[in-house]
């Protein structure tokens, strides 16, 4: 599952392995997200599932997610207080760029997070399961615009 998926019958796969009935939709939703090639959220997740699958409710699609997350198959990001975000639980941890300007949103690797998370959870005998870290500014694009 790390990754994403190829196909619409790995999907299907994919969420047998879980344990979740595998539903047609359930599997383009998956898909939706898989190669969605950024952080989706909800509404544009559902409008690309109605592509495939016009008869799919957004409630449908809410539900998914909601699986989805318990099952650990997917994260779910908050940028800004208006959207949840989505994407396929990666398989490596990365943080977060984000354009004040343009929203766009940009993944790195930072080392620094994977220490940090082991000293802090060392010195405060705490288990800690997972670090975001997000910084905001301006991608090259909006720079240029604002001069």
């Amino acid at each position: 599952m790390e990754n994403g998926t190829g196909s619409l019958e790995d999907d299907r796969k994919a969420l047998s392995v879980t344990g979740i009935r595998a539903t047609n939709q359930r599997a383009i939703v998956l898909e939706v997200i898989s190669r969605g090639q950024g952080h989706l959220d909800a509404d544009e997740i559902y409008r690309r599932a109605r592509m495939n699958q016009p008869h799919i409710s957004l409630s449908t699609v809410y539900r998914t997610l909601q699986a989805f997350k318990k099952l650990g198959l997917i994260d779910e990001l908050h940028f800004d207080e208006a959207h949840h975000y989505y994407e396929i639980k990666p398989a490596f941890e990365h943080q977060h760029l984000i354009c004040l300007g343009c929203g766009k949103i940009v993944e790195f690797e930072c080392p620094l997070s994977q220490k940090m998370k082991k000293d802090v959870a060392r010195e405060n005998d705490f288990e800690v399961t997972s670090v975001e870290v997000r910084m905001t500014g301006y991608c090259p694009q909006c720079r240029q615009d604002r001069t």
